[in-house]
């Protein structure tokens, strides 16, 4: 037997019901939500009777998990025996210092560090250091003053998002934490073009980013500089290329508003771009003496760019014309060169556009690979960073140089004892039951025949346009040398093929995004790349929404379902308006509060919902005790409900983590050890078929 037999907690079921917009509905599991009035939930502060539950799923998680630790051990250690070197510098700021971190053998946590023209070597920090004494540690944003003098980054030592924020002075070697709590990563800081001050994002008590604060890096009060009272929009901030500006955006899935602060005037109000318009997105940067606007307005789907006069705002001309099917991803603007980053058939494509308004594409041949700019870099460069991955090679970084486009590789991540060569990458299309041609990213190990029959994981996401890239996973080649396929369904949802693609999988049509996934997974055994029952679909947040929508589907398809902090409580939670998130996404997934259309639909295609007495397949679900994003309590309801309705008797398993939130902690240990426990699940789910 693949899954030994333990006896698994069982959920009381209470009525709870719910009278909305003339509907009526019973949530028999709503006890099991809890949010404490202050501070960060903990198994200490959940009522006795809740904790006393959580304890025994975790306690059935430990037994399932403790039968597994054979695969476990192995998995894990083939992860670390190929365990990345990182060593790849920066290219270098204005002031010639090159900065750095490596991923020194066989550690969890990065060095930074940073060199002279000289090459002399100053060691900055050891995040090992700043994670002692911490069960989670997570760092984001990491960045140097325009002055060189500084450094700052963002880091969670809880779990639950909110950062405190750090800055080193290199000069005297000392580590201020400028910002004790509740501040905002992933692009919620950035040092002002003069280096005086550190601009910074504050989190309200719903986790929303609200508040723009301008802080002295020397030290001293906080200076409040907009404060956001929407709570459907979110906010970042930015210098731009050539760090005239200090750019806060503020953007919902379809609106946006740029404030800029000029580097000439850091302490003075913002000024307002364009107003906010609902239907209209834009992003800011410079380029060549004009602002640049990144635009979907004037029914710009996949986005054009226009050059604006920095005194007036006015456009001044197109510099790029909207091309449906072709979208902008991003642009990077230099000195000698505008780079673009586009799609061209749902792949990377890199654009060098040059002053005199000639453009030189730079062409990559592989069968499916991802392009990263690398952020950051010096206005005044002759190369243009990038980083290039498929799922078969490690990341490498190119230097590309920005008259010519020729592209020089200047490091890459060394993998001990992995050959890029013993693998294939493929990439198919699956037709959907609509016609659309949904595209597959496949990797496999070489020697296994293209056609032959083979377990297979298949992986997707299909939400808020977020494209699914075709990048390299260390853990996903340990499962391919296991003898499984390794599939990506780009399914709509995402913006692989445009905007269009993701419109198509959206609110009233999310239903599209689960049947693209079957219909990947019928593809892939159609064409003998995957052995009929054998297929384990994998799915992150908002992909979870997506697998498990499909196992409710078609439940026998499935040998297993693993959905990792899953948004499954899909009615309750977009019903939520105190939910982070739900104000902001209400475009994406439709109002339950307001519009009957969208709950009706909503009610349809939620997965905890829409649990029915059936076969179900195993399901593994994970969760973080203090995550806000997708709470605890929508992966243990969905479990509860599935062990009340499966007709099969397959295990269900919620892993809790009292400890994390939304993420893993940030050491490379701990993203080997949940890789290993999936894919030790997986190849059970496989072997109880046999």
């Amino acid at each position: 037997m693949a899954f030994p037999v333990i006896p698994a907690p069982r959920a009381d079921r209470k009525d709870h019901w719910i009278e909305q917009l003339g509907r009526s509905r019973n949530d028999p599991y709503a006890w099991l939500k809890f949010i404490p009035r202050t501070g960060t939930r903990t198994l200490d502060t959940l009522p006795a009777p809740l904790a006393e539950y959580l304890q025994a799923e975790m306690d059935y998680a430990d037994g399932m998990v403790a039968a597994m630790a054979p695969e476990i051990a192995q998995f894990r250690a083939r992860m670390h025996a190929r365990a990345p070197e990182i060593d790849v510098p920066l290219p270098a700021s204005s002031r010639g210092w090159r900065y750095d971190f490596k991923l020194p053998a066989g550690r969890a946590h990065r060095v930074f560090t940073r060199i002279s023209r000289d090459g002399d070597t100053q060691v900055l920090f050891d995040e090992a250091q700043r994670a002692q004494g911490h069960a989670y540690y997570r760092a984001t944003d990491h960045q140097h003053s325009p002055d060189d003098r500084y450094f700052a980054w963002a880091e969670d030592v809880v779990g639950d998002d909110r950062h405190r924020l750090c800055v080193l002075d290199m000069e005297s070697g000392t580590i201020q934490t400028l910002v004790e709590s509740d501040a905002f990563g992933y692009g919620g800081l950035i040092f002002s073009p003069s280096s005086r001050y550190l601009f910074w994002l504050w989190r309200d008590a719903h986790s929303r980013p609200t508040r723009l604060y301008r802080t002295p890096v020397g030290g001293g009060e906080a200076v409040l500089v907009h404060e956001e009272h929407d709570p459907a929009v979110f906010m970042q901030v930015a210098r731009t290329a050539a760090n005239g500006f200090v750019a806060l955006t503020i953007a919902g899935p379809d609106i946006a508003e740029v404030r800029l602060l000029a580097a000439d005037a850091e302490t003075a109000p913002p000024r307002v771009v364009r107003a906010r318009e609902r239907g209209i997105t834009y992003t800011v940067d410079e380029w060549a003496g004009a602002l640049l606007m990144l635009t979907d307005a004037d029914g710009a789907i996949d986005r054009k760019l226009l050059a604006l006069d920095p005194a007036d705002l006015a456009v001044q001309r197109e510099l790029v014309p909207h091309r449906e099917g072709m979208p902008i991803v991003s642009i990077l603007p230099f000195a000698q060169a505008l780079v673009r980053l586009e799609r061209q058939d749902g792949l990377h494509r890199l654009v060098l556009r040059l002053a005199d308004g000639r453009e030189i594409p730079i062409a990559f041949d592989d069968p499916a690979y991802a392009i990263q700019l690398v952020p950051g870099q010096e206005y005044a460069a002759a190369h243009v960073r990038i980083v290039h991955q498929t799922p078969a090679h490690p990341p490498r970084w190119l230097d590309v140089d920005l008259t010519t486009g020729a592209c020089k590789r200047v490091g890459e991540e060394r993998l001990r004892g992995f050959d890029p060569s013993a693998y294939r990458v493929e990439r198919l299309e699956a037709v959907a039951p609509d016609g659309a041609r949904v595209p597959i990213t496949v990797l496999s190990r070489r020697d296994m025949p293209a056609a032959s029959h083979a377990p297979l994981l298949l992986t997707g996401y299909g939400a808020y346009g977020f494209s699914s890239e075709p990048s390299f996973s260390l853990p996903a080649t340990a499962l391919v040398d296991a003898g499984f396929r390794y599939a990506i369904a780009h399914v709509r949802g995402g913006s692989e093929k445009g905007r269009r693609w993701f419109l198509e999988g959206r609110r009233f049509q999310k239903r599209n995004s689960m049947t693209d996934f079957i219909a990947c997974a019928k593809h892939l055994r159609d064409t003998g790349r995957a052995e009929p029952g054998k297929i384990v679909a994998h799915g992150l947040s908002a992909g979870g929404l997506l697998v498990c929508g499909a196992m409710n589907i078609e439940p026998g398809l499935w040998a297993g379902v693993i959905a990792q902090v899953p948004f499954v409580d899909m009615l309750n939670t977009m019903s939520d308006a105190d939910h982070p998130l739900v104000p902001l996404f209400r475009p994406d997934w439709g109002d339950p509060l307001a519009d009957p259309e969208a709950y009706d639909y909503i009610a349809s295609i939620s997965p905890y919902e829409n649990a029915v007495r059936d076969a179900y397949p195993p399901v593994l679900c994970t969760a973080g005790l203090k995550d806000d994003r997708v709470p605890y309590w929508e992966p243990a309801k969905l479990i509860a409900n599935i062990r009340h309705h499966s007709a099969a008797g397959n295990p269900a398993i919620l892993v809790l983590d009292p400890d994390s939130g939304h993420q893993t902690s940030g050491g490379q240990d701990s993203v080997y050890a949940e890789a290993a426990l999936l894919w030790a699940f997986a190849q059970r789910c496989v072997q109880a078929r046999d």
